[in-house]
């Protein structure tokens, strides 16, 4: 007879963590030195007893890898794009893993160049990424970033796109965030700081200069504010932004005149928040000036910029949110949500004729995309559903008339999108608050409490969770589950105070409207606990952590991605990489109030001996957003704590970071671990 394997039991190493007089023992504290051979080891027997106790399941992992994979088109290309007179395309070959970018210049059936064949540049590493391109004016010259760990810490290089040369120009430590002045030969680049990885330097650099010579131009000192820099569209000013959760401040200069002084926007006024785009004389401010709460559209003359010279253009409305604006020469593209829905408005300059572009269904998911270009009447933008594959659609706002240029291919014949349902579900909060869900389902489920159900939500940094199409999801919904995601407060489905109500003191709203969720739906009978999991990733996995210690008895299984669950270590820890920035999100401890409440939900120092659902953890060793050791201590916690003899696994990429591995087809090997942890508990074998 087969025993099973015993988890590994992390040792007890008590620290006293003590602030505001309440005292924590922190047993797993040591579990935060990556450089400690004993806390690798520690992470590899915890991965060695997932492998052992899963490996009944490998081969149908592999299986499900496969099936995913097969939908996939793999010789696939981006719809080019038009810029500065070329066509940019984004390809995969067969059998390929990474990206292929290239150009066409003048027309697509021109000669094709490649820029960059990532599948060359990522030989001999096992994580690469690259990011940032950007072209000069004069089409020369090409930046582009690369990361080899997966810590989102980038070195900058520069590539002669005439001769294929990479110049010698060559930046360390940098974001990957860049814009390129007229001239063609200055740059100006973001770095971070090295311990808490914040952004917070603009560099210059002139091409063929040492970088060691390159010249700070801004540097933030407040430890809550971010910086970036980008050229607008209308490619005459390059901005500075500085933006906190709550604050922004943006610096400009003509982009012709790289050498003269980055002039401030409109000062930093705590709470706040503004984006700018110029066109023509003027600048176009996307504001939550004079309570605003869902923004509203100012202008203002680009030669007095400051907030008592902005006048009203689209004013605020209460029950539609304002997200963002495309400028174009002859309209403005006004991107909407109201009642947890994107809308997308036309408004000629001429003032007359504005228009919705019209959307049939309740789950679908609208959203303006690559509009580099403009001085053109076509708007492109993308859609989709739960059902319905994501489509990229060129709108000529002229003449009304849509051109689908690329329909998502779900490969293997199987697919029909008639075979499936998609509804929108609304669930009563604990305060009464209606909270919309969006659902789809084979046809054919029965609502008699049996079926498999995923519950999938997010729930913070009024990030909103758009009902979208999954290839990969089929795999699930084809064998039984119903999938839902669950848009509670503390996202920005229902606008902004959607989020406002699910931050800082009011965060447990976002627990418990999850929780809610699942209570109609079980009481609905879409499945039952012993069918329900739940999932959610980063601060998502927060909210796991969160649900799992308030109410456990209500699911199966729990998926927990790279999840925040030592919320007061972290919070408290101003070295670690983007606790600053937070504050304003989850409030900052070291305020007794904020202290007491974070106190109150942290799921890490709220675990107690009870039992748990089945759990599988996944992080990443070199993670620069949620370091590993938050899931790393919490699992090991819950070993020791909890009264039941349910799986409980911790699994560590030891190879990447935040967004899992690299590689085109790597993440479908995590997503199958996933999927056939789902199905083992359903006892579903293939």
């Amino acid at each position: 007879m087969t025993q099973t394997p015993k988890p590994p039991v992390a040792a007890i190493k008590p620290k006293t963590l003590e602030k505001h007089g309440d005292v924590r023992i922190d047993n797993y504290f040591w579990l935060n030195d990556r450089e400690n051979p004993e806390v690798i080891d520690y992470l590899k027997q915890e991965n060695e007893y997932y492998n052992k106790v899963t490996a009944h399941t490998k081969a149908f992992q592999e299986d499900l890898f496969k099936e995913m994979k097969s939908r996939i088109k793999e010789d696939d290309e981006s719809v080019p794009y038009l810029y500065n007179g070329y066509y940019y395309i984004t390809r995969f070959e067969k059998g390929q893993d990474y990206p292929i970018y290239a150009r066409k210049k003048g027309s697509l059936s021109a000669p094709e160049e490649i820029m960059f064949d990532c599948n060359a540049m990522a030989k001999g590493h096992k994580f690469f990424q690259l990011s940032g391109i950007s072209v000069s004016n004069d089409n020369r010259f090409a930046i582009f970033a690369v990361d080899v760990v997966g810590r989102r810490i980038y070195t900058l290089q520069i590539k002669n796109l005439q001769t294929g040369e990479i110049l010698a120009d060559k930046i360390d430590k940098a974001t990957g965030n860049v814009a390129w002045a007229n001239d063609n030969k200055t740059i100006f680049y973001t770095r971070q700081d090295e311990k808490t990885l914040r952004s917070d330097k603009v560099f210059k650099h002139k091409l063929g200069d040492d970088t060691a010579k390159d010249q700070l131009v801004y540097f933030e000192k407040d430890d809550t504010f971010n910086v970036s820099v980008a050229k607008g569209k209308s490619k005459k000013y390059i901005a500075i932004s500085c933006s906190s959760t709550l604050t922004d401040e943006f610096r400009t200069i003509l982009a012709d005149e790289p050498n003269s002084e980055f002039k401030i926007f409109q000062p930093r006024v705590r709470g706040l928040e503004y984006s700018i785009s110029h066109y023509g004389d003027s600048f176009y401010i996307v504001t939550n000036a004079d309570g605003a709460t869902n923004f509203k559209l100012m202008k203002t003359p680009e030669t007095a910029t400051t907030k008592e010279n902005w006048k009203d253009l689209i004013a605020h409305r209460e029950d539609v949110l304002l997200e963002g604006i495309d400028i174009f020469k002859d309209y403005l593209v006004v991107s909407e949500r109201s009642n947890g829905l994107n809308k997308i408005k036309i408004m000629p300059w001429s003032g007359n004729g504005a228009y919705y572009l019209p959307f049939e269904i309740e789950t679908y998911t609208a959203y303006t995309t690559t509009n580099v270009d403009f001085d053109t009447d076509v708007l492109r933008y993308g859609y989709q559903s739960m059902a319905t594959p994501s489509s990229i659609i060129d709108f000529n706002m002229k003449t009304k008339v849509k051109e689908i240029k690329k329909e998502q291919q779900v490969l293997g014949g199987k697919f029909d999108k008639n075979n499936y349902i998609e509804e929108r579900l609304w669930a009563t909060a604990t305060d009464g608050t209606k909270i919309p869900m969006s659902v789809v389902y084979r046809k054919g489920v029965k609502k008699d409490g049996k079926n498999p159900l995923l519950q999938y939500a997010y729930g913070s940094y009024g990030a909103s969770m758009d009902p979208y199409f999954s290839s990969t999801r089929l795999s699930l919904l084809d064998r039984g589950f119903v999938y839902v995601i669950a848009h509670i407060r503390g996202g920005e489905e229902l606008g902004r105070q959607w989020y406002e109500n699910g931050k800082l003191l009011k965060k447990k709203n976002t627990f418990t409207d999850f929780i809610d969720c699942s209570k109609y739906l079980i009481a609905e009978k879409w499945t039952s606990p012993e069918h329900l999991y739940a999932e959610g990733g980063s601060a998502g996995g927060l909210l796991m952590g969160a649900v799992v210690n308030m109410a456990p008895e209500l699911y199966n299984g729990v998926i927990a991605q790279v999840p925040f669950v030592d919320v007061m270590t972290t919070m408290l820890d101003d070295s670690i990489p983007l606790t600053t920035g937070e504050y304003d999100e989850w409030g900052n401890p070291n305020d007794k109030t904020y202290y007491d409440y974070m106190r109150s939900y942290s799921p890490y120092d709220n675990v107690t001996a009870k039992a748990y659902p089945n759990m599988y953890v996944s992080t990443g060793l070199h993670d620069s957003q949620v370091q590993y050791w938050e899931p790393a201590k919490w699992v090991a916690k819950l070993r020791v704590t909890k009264t039941d003899n349910k799986q409980l696994f911790l699994d560590t990429n030891m190879d990447a970071g935040h967004g899992g591995a690299s590689g085109r087809f790597e993440a479908l090997k995590e997503l199958a671990k996933e999927f056939a942890f789902l199905l083992d508990l359903e006892k579903i074998k293939s």
